[in-house]
């Protein structure tokens, strides 16, 4: 496996881990700076009340985007598994 084959892999390899995650990173984002501007509005200084709703959402985002995500690393591993055949 040359260098240049090696950087590519690894770029698409990156690239499938950042499409895999990208909603549930952006659900806890949307969730933590609505609880947290909730927070600062109403005064309530509690650190655990941030958790179970930012849980609870996460949970819902990856139910939603796993039949995403299986095709996604399904498809890398094709990849994978055809860059090995032809080596």
């Amino acid at each position: 496996m040359d260098p240049a084959s090696s950087i590519d892999f690894a770029r698409t390899a990156i690239l499938v881990l950042l499409e895999i995650i990208a909603p549930s990173m952006i659900t806890a984002l949307v969730v933590g700076l609505g609880i947290g501007l909730l927070q600062a509005l109403t005064q309530i200084q509690e650190q655990t009340l941030v958790f179970v709703p930012k849980i609870v959402a996460i949970f819902i985002v990856l139910l939603i985007t796993l039949p995403f995500a299986g095709a996604a690393m399904s498809g890398l591993m094709t990849d994978i598994a055809g860059r090995i055949a032809a080596y």
